[in-house]
């Protein structure tokens, strides 16, 4: 006689199944009922980690003056290039009264990165025909 051994349907459910020759010998498991605990724990992980990821992110949004943690998570720059921007003054930033923490103006630094806008094609042709205009 063949051994029986399990496997999960769609609906998530253990359902025994027989075997072929080479695969004699091994037990009759159910891999959901064999991880069922693992798989608890590791989901409770996820959300855990899910949840402090949306209070991280609720935080930032009420948050008027950012660190440099909170910068790169709102700007989705690294740390490094943060600090490279601040180190070049290319970045309206603050000091602690130490002069030990960079702090951001959330104001400043949307409006910082929102400086850089590039004109639309539409507009560069109307820019041409203005200009072409005021010249006669």
């Amino acid at each position: 006689m063949r051994p029986i051994f399990a496997f999960v349907n769609r609906a998530g459910e253990c359902k025994p199944y027989r075997v072929g020759k080479g695969m004699q010998g091994k037990p009759y498991t159910c891999p959901r009922a064999a991880n069922t605990e693992k798989d608890k724990k590791d989901m409770e992980e996820q959300l855990l980690n899910e949840l402090q990821k949306i209070r991280e992110l609720t935080l930032l949004g009420i948050k008027k003056a950012l660190t440099m943690t909170d910068a790169s998570l709102l700007t989705g720059l690294s740390k490094s290039h943060l600090y490279k921007l601040v180190c070049a003054k290319k970045i309206p930033y603050y000091k602690s009264q130490g002069g030990k923490l960079t702090y951001f103006d959330r104001r400043e630094l949307e409006a910082w990165m929102l400086s850089g806008r590039i004109k639309t094609s539409v507009e560069l042709e109307q820019e041409a025909a203005d200009f072409l205009v005021a010249d006669r």
